[in-house]
């Protein structure tokens, strides 16, 4: 898997190492690090552990080349037409990285954002969500600032593509983005479609998140995994 900056680097990192998915999972970063302990925040492309490092430009090819069957990128602005603003954000243009190379060639891409921003307070208790303070600014708009990551491109090829928040999934299908999962604690109307500008196509089978993600405790994903991984087995 890749992990950009952001949440994605400064969360699942820690979570892999937390749940001893290390040997299950092989992370890989820009910067041309393999394997070990991601450092988050400013020191984003540093880690301890590795298991290899390569050339920032060899790591490119290899996005560029072969892909990666998963990667989890920081977003801004999701749109109707699943359109994907990283670049962009009000008046700081940081500009796109590795974010485009990265996100054409992975199967499977994960946005990692929180619902809304400036200002969001949320707590987690006894398993459940609470919103206590709502952000300012929206982050599901009716037109983002800047494509970085253009949904119509990606339902052409088949690229399987969810964005993901404390409180609410999407994921992309052909007809848009399609809300598959609300935290627990999180009222459909108050909580996320009051702070969308467009209404989104809402999953007939749309799911509770499990409540083990808002609590301390691990998650036993190892286990998660290896059922997931033997039920595969048994269908082929």
């Amino acid at each position: 898997i890749n992990l950009g900056t952001g949440i994605p680097n400064d969360v699942i990192g820690a979570i892999i190492h937390e749940e001893r998915l290390g040997e299950q999972v092989t992370i890989t970063v820009e910067s041309g690090i393999y394997g070990g302990q991601q450092a988050g925040g400013v020191d984003f492309g540093i880690g301890r552990n590795l298991s290899a490092m390569i050339s920032h430009q060899d790591q490119m090819l290899y996005y560029n080349g072969a892909g990666v069957d998963i990667t989890f990128m920081g977003a801004g602005e999701m749109d109707p037409h699943g359109h994907v603003n990283a670049t962009r954000l009000g008046a700081s243009c940081p500009g796109a990285g590795g974010f485009i190379d990265i996100t054409q060639n992975a199967r499977h891409v994960v946005f990692c954002s929180s619902f809304t921003a400036k200002g969001l307070e949320i707590a987690c208790e006894q398993g459940a969500l609470h919103i206590r303070r709502e952000g300012e600014v929206r982050k599901f708009v009716a037109g983002v600032n800047q494509v970085s990551y253009n949904g119509e491109l990606a339902r052409a090829k088949g690229q399987t593509m969810h964005y993901v928040t404390e409180r609410a999934v999407f994921e992309l299908r052909p007809e848009g983005p399609v809300l598959t999962e609300i935290a627990p604690g999180i009222d459909l109307e108050r909580d996320i479609l009051a702070h969308m500008d467009f209404r989104p196509a809402i999953a007939a089978d749309l799911q509770v998140m499990d409540s083990r993600l808002f609590t301390p405790q691990p998650c036993a994903l190892a286990e998660h995994l290896s059922r997931n991984s033997s039920s595969d087995s048994q269908g082929n």
